[in-house]
């Protein structure tokens, strides 16, 4: 080699070295949790538009041919006859693009939904994605106290929880159901323990329309009357009674959310072969059907009311009638369901780390981690139960959930996707490691050691005699160890005394208004 050419060899081993230390103070300064996921990937399109334009099809015969019910609400018949359907008792059949034309020219593609920091309000629809927890389950599970049912102390650990990971994005709505409370008092509790115990975006309860309706006042008490009326704080699950039924109490509740301009999440239950057909093309029509009737009836309430597209697609066991997920039909549903849920123009709610296991194992996982990559493959813009689903969402875990939460770490690194700038190109790299040598030491590597790859936080990557002195610990048993030393760590995040106090005489204001119910 001659001296011209080890020259300019040190000089651009030199220049590498200091593009890698500019490049690693850069890294440094700009590691934050963001509030919500921007998709930097394609989505995966699965259906052909002839397959497409048939779903679809079908889907407006069976609104035309068969109908919905709207069962137990006389407001809904008129409003649906007046807007050109066919009403005859509570069945009301609707022309062929009716509810779509009536999504379409009311139904906003994408929204803010504010949270009380306004630093973590989120954007749905369009290209962004929201992780948040499971939803509803009456039983919880930790390795230590196993099964029972749960309580408020469980729903608060799991409010807070879900604040202080970086990998959910809303705190949730009724994470687990808390039983030790009055069935119809527990929800003041509840969102009380949302607005108290984490200021991200909240869901609202809706087994009641005057549950509903103190969700509302409750978000006017921390928002201001005013900006709730312009703007969504609250977005709620509007379950459809698959097949085919809306009944009076989703109805209720849809409708108070919708009068008040906040987000209905309507959501077909089906699972194959039973609440629908066991073909995915049937399935799909019949969500697609469902789904647009109580969205289109939420613009007949409030034109402009934000809504989602619920999707919630699952397998049964044929052999014993219970609910299967991470199996391959639900999943390639959920990533057409994407598809028809962009060409409508609205936001989609499905996935989530599903599974029927009963402990956080191995079926835990692999069923969870199946679900979770097909709603990110999907193109899913609120993904629902991503942390703590356990035995088809009878069982919020604990260590599930943080299982889960480090899941929605790599899928949001996964949505990333592969950033071809100059820097990481690593030019500079290159030209400072010879041949034949490695990258360890060069300044490339070392300004992006620290984030360059996901970093697991359940995973052990030691060798067998470190991990073995540390307890031999399996991925469950860390969880565990996790999950009490966040709630250990816990800090609640500053909330306004006189907002505090404003919502806890509210809540003794309407408890006392009503004896304890059990229904």
């Amino acid at each position: 080699m001659s001296a011209v050419e080890m020259e300019s060899r040190d000089q651009s081993a030199t220049g590498g070295r200091r593009a890698g230390r500019r490049a690693r103070k850069r890294a440094e300064h700009t590691v934050s949790a963001a509030p919500y996921v921007k998709r930097n990937i394609p989505v995966y399109e699965l259906l052909s538009e002839e397959s497409l334009t048939r779903i679809e099809a079908t889907a407006d015969r069976i609104l035309e041919e068969v109908g919905i019910e709207f069962r137990g609400d006389p407001e809904a018949l008129p409003l649906w006859k007046a807007a050109g359907a066919d009403v005859q008792g509570e069945r009301v059949r609707m022309p062929r693009g009716l509810p779509r034309k009536i999504i379409q020219d009311n139904a906003p593609r994408q929204f803010t939904w504010h949270a009380r920091n306004p630093a973590k309000s989120v954007e749905i629809g369009g290209d962004s994605v929201v992780f948040a927890p499971a939803y509803g389950s009456p039983f919880t599970f930790d390795l230590d106290d196993g099964r029972r049912y749960a309580t408020i102390e469980d729903f608060q650990n799991f409010v807070k929880l879900a604040y202080v990971t970086p990998h959910l994005h809303v705190s949730g709505g009724t994470i687990c159901e808390p039983v030790d409370l009055p069935v119809n008092k527990r929800h003041l509790d509840m969102v009380y323990s949302h607005f108290r115990f984490s200021d991200k975006a909240v869901m609202g309860s809706v087994t009641a329309a005057e549950r509903a309706e103190d969700t509302v006042s409750m978000a006017k008490i921390v928002f201001g009357e005013e900006f709730v009326d312009q703007n969504c704080v609250l977005a709620s699950i509007i379950n459809v009674n698959s097949p085919l039924v809306l009944d009076a109490t989703m109805l209720d509740a849809l409708k108070v959310y919708a009068r008040a301009g906040q987000a209905s999440i309507v959501t077909p239950f089906i699972l194959g072969g039973a609440m629908g057909p066991v073909s995915a093309a049937g399935a799909l029509a019949q969500f697609l059907a469902e789904a647009m009737a109580g969205m289109a009836y939420a613009q007949l309430i409030r034109p402009g009311a934000p809504v989602m597209m619920g999707n919630f697609l699952s397998s049964m066991s044929m052999r014993s009638g219970s609910p299967t997920f991470g199996t391959p039909e639900p999943d390639l549903a959920l990533i057409a369901a994407g598809q028809l849920a962009r060409r409508l123009g609205v936001p989609l709610r499905g996935g989530g780390s599903l599974t029927a296991a009963k402990l956080p194992d191995a079926q835990a996982f692999v069923e969870g981690a199946a679900s979770m990559k097909a709603s990110v493959l999907a193109g899913i813009n609120y993904v629902m139960h991503c942390a703590g689903w356990q035995e088809g969402g009878l069982v919020m875990g604990y260590e599930k959930f943080i299982i889960d939460t480090d899941i929605c770490g790599a899928m949001t690194r996964f949505l990333e996707g592969i950033d071809c700038s100059d820097d990481s190109l690593a030019m500079d790299a290159f030209r400072e490691v010879e041949p034949g040598n490695h990258f360890l030491q060069c300044e490339h590597t070392k300004a992006h050691y620290k984030t360059a790859f996901y970093d697991a936080f359940t995973a052990d990557n030691n060798s067998f005699e470190q991990w073995s002195d540390a307890g031999a610990k399996d991925t469950a048993r860390r969880a565990n160890d996790i999950w009490r030393k966040q709630l250990e760590e816990y800090q609640a995040p500053d909330l306004d005394p006189g907002i505090d106090e404003a919502l806890q005489a509210f809540i003794r204001q309407r408890k006392d208004s009503m004896p304890d119910a059990s229904f």
